[in-house]
């Protein structure tokens, strides 16, 4: 049996006790330097300024002091460490159980505790030449930025009258700068300089300083040279830029393929049509903002239980229509995505982008329109130019203009962004003083049409709405009694497990239905009919595309915000007087009927007549491929709202006439309104060409959209410029007593009971829209092109 010493015993322990944990201890102080050295150096060329040194003292790494400071304690530390170890050794080596046990515990067992000692030394020594080299460092930048610092510690709020909001930013910057971290990224430190620095280079309130000339920034790198469009044959890379994660998504993708061939057809039309007209490439940011998770993207889990897809339907055609014209595209549907793109800097969104805007445009809609103001800053207002905004319902230059809308009680939740109202993009052309986007439906081959022509089932009806909610819809019962007794009636109304109590059992309820299966069902069916909800869909166009007459119900009174909660807080006063009135208004019969839905031997008669009448699928040009592939080609090639503005206007003129040029008008041939002129100038750049503008004046209760629309003519919101003039009105035969500017979204206009007149202050509250009893508006009307109302015949 082998016996061992217990002063063995005792070794064995205090080196498992004592060695081992040293170890520890002495790889853990390696590793808190190497974390040190990082941080105190390393930090210091984080955010910092353009032209400081990379050793620049900031508030938000340690100073000269306090860096030398703790590496003189870390030397001193592994010092002692040292000593410890070698006063042990000593200590352990004078014991008595060393001697006559060698051969059992032999020396090469403490060789550890050597190593040990020469890595602490080691460490130690590297420390010490580290904090010596860092001294030396930090004490030739103390020296090089010497009389820069001084300079700082003595800025002194400059007094220039151009610019008079300096003193008074940098009093805010005193109180508030600590309230967003991105001031601390550009650099502000709480010092009179930094304000003045930040005020100056990165905002613009305050004049540059002079001893920041050499160094207030590098020179920018030349402008990469312009690509040119080029129309593209291929929408695989656009599926792969739309990305993945949300049913939305998948269901735009989708629609994409579906549509691919039509799409790519459309642009070898398009590209022939233009015939090698040079078009350069835009990069382009698009920002579905209603998708992101911060807006609550309430359309993404319902994309499979019947919710809206109309917006998604507009996104993906939008989409679609960019790729194809040769654009470059970025496609985000989260906040994140759109910091990085845009190059938002750490904080709350106070600050200005970190970079040049690097997209000459960006689609966004409302949800995307506020996220871009919380986190751009003042660049918000520079870029805002850029943006185009995607607005289903439209947005009235009463409730776009921030000031005029407090004032006059048109703000709403989603107006007062004052930008030009053309950047507002609609669904469809309901609008005039905002840019019809549009969408496109499926066009049928004369193989399709042929076999809807002898399929059609005259007595079948198909219902529109997915959604249980909209068979709510009270005195329904009744016309749809009338309906069933010559129509079978079909549905498809969302359902999981049981029929919706809400459809008649006499419906024959498909549920909901894959897009290419609910277009078979209405390839057969005859008639499309509508419960007054959704308003303005893609649906009841689909419909007509397919061979059905939609019938909708007519509003008596119309609906608008005044008297209908869909529309309350939305920025238009429009008045729908049916569930869709460009089908009403741009379609008609034989293809869309408006009947009055209480009257019982009206809609009666309407069903009579609509089973009896043959209509041919039809599908205005606007909403094919083609028709939108041209209008935004046109929209990108022509509006430019960053360089280009209206004329000033004085704001308290006492004799506008004296003060304003000729007018470039002319009375018409047969007297009634106002032409160009033949000798009058013609700016080749003005977009719509002037040549198209015609000037009418309206009727009391009519508004310019009503008066343009009864002569054929579209209001051309831009042309109110060339109207704005006391001449306008004496070419007109108007008298005049007086004449002022002010501000009202009805001017220019005349109160003829009074003989006064009335011209616009402000450019942005020109409007189509609106009218008083008071007045007699002057209208800018202009031609379009056939089935493409957003263009004149002249504009592609």
């Amino acid at each position: 049996m082998i016996t061992v010493n217990a002063d063995g015993k005792i070794m064995v322990r205090r080196c498992l006790v004592t060695l081992r944990p040293f170890r520890i201890f002495v790889l853990g102080i390696g590793f808190f330097t190497l974390c040190f050295l990082m941080t105190s150096l390393g930090g210091q060329f984080s955010a910092k300024r353009l032209g400081d040194s990379p050793f620049t003292i900031r508030t938000e790494v340690m100073g000269a002091l306090e860096s030398r400071g703790v590496l003189r304690r870390m030397s001193d530390m592994l010092e002692m460490l040292m000593k410890k170890m070698d006063i042990l050794a000593r200590l352990e080596n004078s014991t008595d159980f060393h001697k006559g046990d060698e051969a059992r515990f032999p020396l090469d067992r403490f060789q550890p505790a050597a190593g040990l000692m020469e890595r602490i030394q080691a460490i130690a020594q590297n420390v010490s030449d580290i904090a010596i080299k860092v001294d030396q460092i930090l004490r030739n930048s103390l020296l090089n930025g010497k009389v820069v610092e001084g300079r700082r510690d003595q800025c002194e709020v400059p007094r220039d009258p151009k610019y008079p909001d300096c003193a008074g930013k940098v009093e805010w910057m005193r109180a508030r700068w600590t309230s967003d971290p991105c001031y601390a990224f550009f650099g502000v430190d709480g010092t009179e300089c930094s304000f003045l620095i930040y005020l100056s280079e990165v905002e613009w309130f305050c004049p540059p300083l002079p001893w920041r000339n050499r160094t207030v920034a590098l020179p920018s790198p030349p402008p990469l040279p312009q690509v040119q469009a080029a129309f593209r044959g291929d929408l695989t890379r656009l599926l792969e830029l739309i990305g993945t994660g949300k049913e939305s998504l998948s269901f735009m993708k989708k629609r994409i393929q579906h549509l691919a061939q039509q799409w790519l057809r459309a642009a070898r039309r398009l590209e022939q049509k233009l015939k090698g007209r040079q078009r350069d490439q835009k990069h382009i940011l698009i920002h579905i903002g209603f998708l992101t998770e911060e807006s609550g993207d309430v359309f993404s889990p319902r994309v499979l239980k019947g919710g809206p897809l109309g917006e998604m339907v507009q996104w993906a055609d939008i989409l679609a229509a960019l790729f194809l014209l040769g654009h470059s595209l970025r496609v985000t549907v989260s906040l994140k995505e759109l910091q990085s793109r845009l190059g938002v800097p750490p904080g709350r969104g106070n600050c200005p982008l970190t970079n040049p805007l690097p997209f000459d445009l960006i689609y966004t809609d409302y949800h995307g329109l506020q996220q871009m103001k919380q986190h751009m800053g003042l660049s918000f207002k520079k870029y805002r130019c850029r943006v185009r905004v995607i607005d289903t319902f439209g947005t009235e230059p009463a409730y776009n203009h921030e000031e005029y809308a407090t004032l006059r009680g048109y703000r709403t939740n989603w107006g007062y962004w004052n930008l030009q109202p053309t950047q507002f993009m609609t669904m469809f052309p309901h609008t005039p003083d905002n840019s019809f986007m549009g969408f496109v439906s499926e066009e049928l081959n004369k193989t399709e049409r042929q076999f809807i022509k002898s399929n059609k089932v005259s007595s079948m009806a198909v219902v529109y709405g997915k959604e249980a909610s909209i068979w709510k819809v009270g005195g329904k019962e009744k016309f749809l009694a009338i309906l069933n007794k010559y129509m079978e009636i079909h549905g498809t109304v969302y359902y999981e497990t049981q029929r919706p109590p809400e459809v008649p059992a006499f419906v024959k309820n498909h549920g909901l239905l894959p897009q290419h299966e609910f277009q078979q069902l209405l390839r057969k069916a005859k008639l499309f009919i509508g419960f007054g909800f959704p308003y303005e869909g893609p649906a009841p166009l689909e419909a007509i595309a397919n061979g059905c007459v939609f019938l909708q119900a007519r509003f008596n009174p119309p609906h608008s915000s005044l008297n209908h909660e869909f529309f309350r807080g939305k920025p238009t006063s429009r008045e729908v007087s049916s569930q869709h009135p460009y089908a009403e208004d741009f379609i008609g019969k034989p293809h869309v009927w408006t009947v009055d839905y209480n009257n019982s031997e009206e809609f009666e008669a309407a069903i009579k007549t609509i089973m009896r009448t043959q209509v041919d699928p039809y599908l205005p040009y606007e909403y094919t491929c083609e028709g939108m592939l041209e209008r935004i080609h046109a929209y990108i090639q022509h509006q430019d709202f960053c360089t280009t503005s209206s004329p000033p206007l004085p704001p308290k003129a006492k004799s506008p006439a004296m003060q304003s040029p000729p007018s470039p008008l002319a009375l018409s041939p047969n007297a009634t309104h106002l032409v160009w002129s033949p000798s009058a100038i013609r700016d080749p750049r003005a977009w719509p060409p002037v040549d198209s503008l015609q000037v009418w004046v309206s009727e009391t209760r009519h508004a310019c959209t009503e008066t343009c629309r009864r002569r054929g003519l579209v209001c051309e919101p831009t042309f109110f410029r060339f109207l704005n003039k006391k001449e306008v009105f004496l070419q007109l035969s108007i008298t005049c007593d007086s004449t002022e500017y002010e501000m009202n979204h009805l001017y220019p206009a005349v109160a003829e009971n009074v003989h006064e007149c009335y011209l616009q202050k402000e450019p942005l509250l020109f409007s189509c829209a609106g009218y008083n009893t008071k007045y007699r508006r002057l209208c800018p009307c202009r031609d379009y092109r056939k089935g493409q109302v957003a263009l004149c015949r002249d504009c592609l």
